[in-house]
């Protein structure tokens, strides 16, 4: 298995457990975000049978060819994640995420294996959602009509700089399959957390808010805090992926939402409210205007994957911050060190 992206937060829990699984795992990473050079050091000396191989998606074409010939399947993380930095630069948000994505698929379609691609999508291709009317209450937002959550009908609506290259690059993965015959597969993620996510403001908000609090940092409050997301934890999600492998025949050429679900759902005030009441966590946070696309709530409808797949989320809410909390707290001395604590 080749996977883009691999030294990032969700490639190197993907690594660890396909490569316990039995397969031969290839990472291609251009480690450019901070921790991943961390990651990958720390994950050859538990595992060193996985390779590694240093290119950009954007530029480095011959060394993806390689790398996508050299396996059977791809996963395909690789990506600008953060809605702010594509509205300061959205030019090289549009290269790695769209332009980056094309070049893996044209790599795939080059391919004599053949490898299926499975596709690292985002739930921003749905945008703000305005057209879901929703009620405020006390601590969170619901949905008004009283859905559970947001399913793949969905209209799309690529709302920013970051939600056009994602859903851009969502479109051509599906595609691919439908004319050129590809065994690909879109996941549209929603908020995923969990070991090795170092969280930034504009990007792995649940890791942030706790790196933060640990390190007695400030934080931003974005909107009036009453925003919710369903948060699942990276084994589950993993997890997906491996299921949706084993069942391509079916998987291929499909879309599907993958997130916790309406049981695992939070506001950032409740968030707040469980970092103190359960991890003895009190952050000073300031207040801002809310971001472009920024949804008042996004929860995935995990139906399309429970039916075709068998899959559900394992690990709540509750756990997987527990679990989270211990890795910051056995990697504090070197976390201090990328936020200068």
């Amino acid at each position: 298995m080749l996977i883009s992206g691999g030294a990032g937060f969700i490639g190197v829990n993907a690594a660890r457990y396909f490569a316990d699984r039995g397969w031969q795992v290839t990472i291609l990473d251009n480690l450019s975000r901070r921790g991943t050079e961390y990651n990958l050091k720390r994950l050859q000396e538990e595992k060193p049978g996985i390779q590694f191989v240093k290119a950009d998606i954007r530029t480095d074409r011959d060394a993806l060819c390689r790398a996508v010939d050299a396996n059977d399947a791809v996963l395909h993380l690789a990506a600008q994640v953060a809605v702010t930095t594509s509205v300061v630069s959205p030019r090289e948000d549009f290269e790695i995420n769209a332009l980056g994505t094309f070049n893996v698929l044209e790599a795939v379609r080059a391919s004599a294996k053949k490898p299926l691609l499975l596709y690292a999508s985002t739930n921003k291709v749905y945008g703000g959602l305005e057209h879901l009317r929703v009620n405020e209450g006390e601590n969170r937002y619901a949905f008004a009509d009283g859905r559970l959550g947001v399913g793949e009908d969905t209209p799309l609506d690529f709302h920013s700089p970051y939600g056009c290259s994602k859903g851009a690059a969502d479109q051509y993965v599906r595609d691919y399959a439908r004319i050129y015959g590809l065994k690909t597969i879109v996941f549209r993620q929603s908020c995923i957390y969990g070991p090795h996510q170092m969280g930034i403001e504009d990007q792995g908000w649940v890791a942030w808010f706790m790196i933060a609090g640990m390190f007695g940092r400030p934080v931003t409050l974005y909107g009036n805090g009453k925003q919710v997301r369903d948060l699942l934890y990276v084994d589950d999600l993993v997890r997906a992926y491996d299921f949706a492998i084993g069942q391509i025949e079916k998987t291929s050429g499909q879309v599907y939402n993958v997130g916790g679900g309406h049981k695992n759902t939070l506001s950032l005030r409740e968030f707040l409210q469980l970092l103190k009441d359960q991890e003895g966590v009190e952050l000073k946070y300031s207040s801002a205007s809310t971001r472009p696309g920024d949804q008042p709530i996004f929860v995935s409808d995990n139906t399309k994957m429970k039916n075709d797949l068998g899959w559900e989320p394992r690990v709540d809410v509750s756990t997987g911050i527990a679990r989270l909390m211990t890795w910051l707290k056995d990697n504090r001395a070197e976390l201090a060190q990328f936020y200068g604590a």
